[in-house]
């Protein structure tokens, strides 16, 4: 980078009507966080003095979302073009005069090293006046295109507008493109609107400024990294190009995934080394888990924090607020909620701890449950070190077993249970015999 200040200007007029929804287009989530919030934090990144979003119609949603991360929103009010919203930025830069990127909020997967690479070629020998980001994609379809010698563009032109010979060019327009402040708004302010939409492109200033004598450039990147989201289709297939990548650096980074393509990463899933995952495993945001735990088949994890050595699953789900202690043990069929498991603790079958702290090495039998909720409100289990939980008991918060302390099965606790005690809480047997002899010779007639 240099040490020009840089603005960035992220459109998000459009009004996404594919997508077919109430939602505004650039919220809708990638790996559990909205599109332009993985924009904003590539962004950031490049430590940007002012951040611009051009939006139009669901401008409500969008401000409050951006406007807590420090972005400004300008307000399109009419869909003449792209050339005529980023000129909607224009009193939201008043005064500055450094580089601007321009970016497109539902492009949500470009890097910062790409947004860098822009940049920096801004300022190499020949100073170019613009910069465009452009690939190559397997199928051009209706994309602008790109003619280019040596990373020198000669012209760019919408799809709708090229000739066949400029239509069979392979380079194709992102749309992304960083251009000097100074250079910028002159430009834009040239640009016409005589082409078959009768829009206001941004491309244009690229050919305003050849004619002008002056250089443009283009630099490449891979076409998963341009991709745009229009429909409902095309963000699953950006999801999935995103999850793609993150299993990749998961296995890079020293994770074993037994079957990769099964398991789903949230957008800020923090992963240790020697991390064993199993198939079909998915991760919602908040999760971090530490160095040698196994996660079996079929677990959901979010907002969870997972302790050394510990192992999770099969079919557990850990939901927001659980602490898995190291060398921990959650079982089939647990759940576990806003609750700690100590160190060495184990809960391996059909259980339920909610608003629950577990201290180190007790064991909760199966079908255990806090019965944390009266309807009204939640309150706390506390089950000591050590101790013994019966299967099939019910803890009726807010309630404490003591360190040591054992629950029989098949008990329903309401009182605090000292420590080193039993506490038994379930009806007295009564065995009749010969009564079941009797009942099936009576049935049997």
């Amino acid at each position: 980078m240099t040490d020009t200040p840089l603005a960035a200007v992220i459109l998000a007029a459009g009004r996404g009507t594919r997508m077919k929804s109430s939602l505004h287009k650039v919220l809708h989530p990638v790996a559990g966080r909205p599109m332009l919030g993985h924009l904003l934090d590539a962004v950031g990144a490049l430590g940007p003095a002012r951040t611009v979003i051009v939006t139009g119609a669901g401008r409500e949603q969008v401000e409050a979302f951006a406007a807590p991360l420090g972005a400004t929103l300008a307000t399109q009010a009419e869909q003449l073009g792209t050339g005529h919203a980023v000129l909607q930025a224009k009193p939201a830069l008043a005064g500055f005069a450094g580089d601007v990127l321009i970016l497109y909020g539902d492009v949500p997967l470009v890097s910062a090293e790409t947004m860098r690479r822009m940049v920096a070629r801004l300022h190499e020998g020949d100073e170019p006046a613009a910069v465009v980001l452009g690939f190559r994609p397997g199928d051009a379809l209706h994309y602008g295109r790109i003619i280019a010698r040596d990373g020198r563009i000669a012209k760019m032109v919408e799809y709708k507008d090229a000739s066949p010979e400029e239509r069979a060019e392979t380079l194709c327009n992102s749309g992304l493109m960083a251009v000097r402040a100074a250079d910028l708004w002159p430009l834009l302010d040239r640009v016409g609107n005589d082409n078959a939409a009768g829009e206001y492109y941004l491309p244009d200033i690229v050919m305003l400024a050849l004619a002008d004598g002056r250089r443009a450039a283009v630099i490449e990147t891979d076409p998963a990294e341009v991709a745009g989201v229009n429909s409902r289709a095309e963000l699953a297939q950006v999801e999935a190009a995103w999850q793609v990548a993150r299993r990749a650096r998961a296995m890079a980074d020293g994770a074993t995934l037994q079957a990769p393509e099964t398991v789903w990463f949230a957008w800020d899933t923090n992963v240790g080394r020697d991390v064993t995952i199993g198939p079909n495993v998915v991760f919602g945001p908040g999760v971090t888990v530490a160095d040698g735990v196994k996660i079996h088949a079929f677990s959901h994890l979010e907002g969870a924090q997972v302790g050394e050595g510990a192992i999770v699953g099969p079919f557990a789900r850990l939901r927001p607020g659980a602490e898995i202690g190291a060398a921990a043990h959650v079982g089939n069929f647990v759940e576990i909620k806003k609750a700690r498991l100590g160190a060495g603790a184990k809960a391996n079958h059909l259980t339920y701890l909610g608003d629950a702290e577990i201290g180190a090495g007790a064991n909760i039998g199966a079908g255990t449950i806090t019965c944390n909720y009266d309807g009204f409100g939640k309150y706390p289990t506390r089950i000591g070190a050590g101790a013994f939980v019966g299967s099939n008991s019910a803890l009726v918060a807010p309630v404490a077993i003591g360190d040591e302390a054992m629950v029989a099965a098949g008990s329903v606790i309401t009182r605090d249970v000292p420590a080193g005690a039993l506490a038994v809480a379930r009806g007295v047997q009564e065995t009749r015999d010969g009564w079941a002899t009797r009942f099936r010779a009576k049935r049997k007639g």
